[in-house]
């Protein structure tokens, strides 16, 4: 009787290994209120909304994002016309970006005050046309108030929604 051949051990061995890298989720993060100070009639009012910050934690080959801006009117008392600012009377202007992190071009949708738009045409705040992995901006834009003659005093509230997509 022939005696078993032991198994043979090769000098190499593969193995075939596998990692997942995964993804977040696209959001923004918005200031819970703001005072954007006082004026009268005659002068106007701006201010600054606070940072708005979008995180991009998709992981994404393509990762780019566009955060767009619209607003309600803004009222006061019982909301007469006298009472409101149209959301068509207030000027939007992102500014440079506060920060930037990842790669890419990040662009802003107003870099100066002479660039501002009517909230009223729902505008480009922010956006991020080229790059990879995780980013994240932020930006503190400015609302600009151009106010009627016949404007009453108050104190007058609306809201300002920034999207992400």
């Amino acid at each position: 009787m022939a005696c078993p051949t032991p198994a043979r051990a090769d000098s190499t061995g593969d193995v075939t290994a596998t990692v997942v890298v995964a993804g977040g989720e696209l959001s923004i993060i918005v200031p819970a209120s703001a005072d954007l100070g006082h004026g009268s009639p005659d002068e106007g009012i701006s201010g600054q909304l606070g940072t708005v910050t979008v995180v991009d934690d998709r992981a994404q080959l393509a990762a780019t994002w566009v955060a767009t801006v619209t607003a309600t009117d803004f009222t006061t008392g019982g909301g007469t016309p006298e009472e409101t600012i149209p959301a068509s009377t207030i000027d939007y202007w992102s500014g440079p970006a506060t920060q930037d992190v990842g790669t890419g071009v990040l662009v802003p949708g107003q870099p100066t005050a002479a660039e501002a738009v009517p909230l009223a045409t729902e505008p480009r705040a922010f956006s991020r046309t080229t790059g990879d992995g995780l980013n994240r901006a932020s930006w503190n834009p400015t609302l600009i108030f151009e106010l009627s003659p016949s404007t009453v005093v108050g104190v007058y509230t609306g809201t300002v929604t920034h999207s992400v997509g």
